[in-house]
């Protein structure tokens, strides 16, 4: 038996190292297959045919989301030039939006159909209002000296959200892994939406 001994010695350390290299490819996949279902940031384009759509949004639906912090990020929209700027914003509920007016002129910042209802009255050059966005929707902004000035302020119930730039390019940081059901929309068009993967790659978006 003692004879033995170091055959018995070596079949274990054997086995020993096969049962290693087994477990490697398996603790590789399981790290693989989790990096998978973890966030990463959702790039995508959105088009009309083949031209870029600067002002469209695109968020993405988050039952399980973690609740807005207060004191969050504020959001701008400016007034300028008879204009307000950008065209089109994108906030969480319950995010406050600032409606400085760096005009020469007085405006009256006002929203009276669906989404948030208010009306901040008239108020002088180099002054500023703010209004809490605290219901989701689309709220169409007008003023009320200059009608020719409109914009949209979109609230969603989801911190998975992003604005398009000039090249019709979005980034939604952070986004959840696995499937999720996507939502887009530009002024004058219908919404779009419709289900992705994270693992699908680029999210494009092309309203006909």
């Amino acid at each position: 038996m003692k004879a033995n001994a170091p055959l018995i010695g070596a079949l274990i350390l054997a086995v020993s190292s096969a049962m290693q290299c087994i477990a490697a490819p398996a603790r590789a996949a399981l790290r693989a297959r989790v990096q998978q279902q973890s966030e990463a940031d959702l790039h995508g384009t959105a088009r009309v045919r083949d031209r870029a759509v600067p002002d469209a949004v695109v968020w993405l639906d988050a039952p399980n989301a973690p609740a807005a912090r207060a004191g969050g990020p504020r959001a701008v929209l400016d007034q300028r030039n008879l204009a307000f700027v950008p065209h089109v914003v994108i906030v969480r509920v319950g995010s406050t939006v600032d409606f400085p007016n760096n005009d020469r002129v007085f405006h009256n910042v006002f929203s009276y159909r669906d989404g948030k209802r208010f009306d901040l009255g008239t108020y002088p050059v180099g002054t500023e209002r703010q209004v809490v966005f605290d219901q989701p929707g689309l709220s169409r902004i007008f003023c009320n000296i200059h009608p020719g000035m409109a914009a949209y302020v979109m609230t969603v119930d989801t911190p998975y959200f992003a604005h398009a730039d000039e090249n019709g390019a979005f980034t939604i940081r952070e986004a959840p892994g696995g499937s999720y059901t996507y939502h887009a929309w530009r002024p004058g068009a219908a919404e779009l939406s419709g289900t992705w993967a994270s693992d699908w790659g680029p999210l494009s978006l092309v309203w006909k």
